[in-house]
């Protein structure tokens, strides 16, 4: 699978426009990034990861996201000179990694002083074991994640909460370091941030046990880890996954077997990106749908005015009820 998707520039202009009125609209300096009044200023790569960083931040820090559009595609983004403005001069970023949103990294690699925390670093480092009540292990004060093989893994981490929960924590780490006498205040957010993730970890053990390997559809592997977590089994071809997520088009073998799944029912659910749909994504939703296959909606955006553990709730929720599962 590829850790990074090429898309149209239409999107990335459309982006661009978005991201140029959301840094606008944030924070109370006149300065791209840096303090506020004295007050830690943090910026996101997109409004899911500034969604995390809220809930730590509460009202002792000002977040802003550079990608909050939700009908935008963050993969093909490029940043404006002002974005680049924002993440050079923030008290600290905060981004997915993993090849998601490259542009962070490019504008990083010649702003080595800003601390920032890469979602991604955090994958493999804890466990799922959420039926038992096991916690994950989120201790990663040194930053040091060598050794860790990546190869092959997808980047959407966003879709595992305890990646999430993990990077609330690092969050707050940092923030206490910029700014120590909300340090502890900072930690209390985290903590809590954990506490709820299990709301959504909940929903994906119940489907885990009553519907233990239920095959499922998805036009793009960006739920991976939700069906990963709920344990399902992803049967879409995997020419057809990767071709659609690299905004190609996919061969007539991957999209004759593609449909097959479902005219034949041999899968349970569709999971369906809205947010980058095509004539080929289209077409492959509307034969579930005449096969009466239900489909569950995903995006990699927020939508306007949800958090992101509304979100994630929401779509474990919608995948739960999709499979029956009570």
């Amino acid at each position: 699978m590829s850790a990074f998707s090429p898309r149209t520039g239409i999107a990335a202009i459309a982006m661009t426009a978005a991201a140029a009125t959301v840094l606008a609209g944030c924070g109370t300096s006149d300065s791209p990034g840096g303090e506020s009044g004295g007050r830690p200023i943090v910026v996101a790569s997109t409004n899911v990861w500034g969604s995390v960083a809220e809930a730590v931040a509460g009202d002792r820090a000002d977040v802003r996201a550079i990608i909050a559009d939700p009908s935008a595609d963050p993969h093909s983004y490029e940043a404006s000179p002002g974005d680049a403005a924002a993440l050079s001069e923030a008290s600290l970023v905060v981004y997915n990694g993993g090849g998601y949103d490259e542009f962070v990294d490019d504008v990083l690699a010649s702003a080595s002083d800003v601390p920032s925390v890469d979602a991604y670093s955090f994958l493999g480092d804890h466990g799922h074991d959420h039926a038992d009540g096991g916690e994950a292990d989120t201790a990663h004060a040194d930053g040091d994640h060598a050794g860790h093989d990546h190869a092959g893994e997808n980047e959407h981490v966003w879709y595992d909460p305890e990646i999430a929960a993990a990077t609330a924590e690092a969050v707050a780490e940092q923030l206490g370091t910029i700014d120590p006498d909300n340090a502890s205040y900072y930690a209390d957010n985290a903590e809590a941030f954990h506490e709820q993730v299990h709301e959504v970890t909940d929903i994906t053990d119940r489907i885990a046990q009553q519907r233990p390997d239920a095959p499922v559809a998805q036009t793009e592997p960006i739920a991976h880890y939700l069906l990963e977590l709920a344990g399902l089994d992803d049967r879409t071809p995997e020419d057809f996954e990767n071709a659609i997520e690299d905004g190609n088009d996919p061969s007539p073998a991957a999209i004759a077997a593609t449909r097959d799944l479902f005219t034949s029912r041999s899968v349970d659910v569709l999971v369906y990106n809205v947010q980058t749909e095509d004539n080929v994504t289209a077409d492959v939703r509307r034969v579930a749908e005449e096969n009466d296959v239900p489909v569950v909606e995903v995006t990699e955006t927020l939508p306007e005015g949800v958090t992101y553990l509304e979100w994630q709730r929401d779509a474990a929720q919608s995948l739960a009820d999709a499979l029956g599962v009570a």
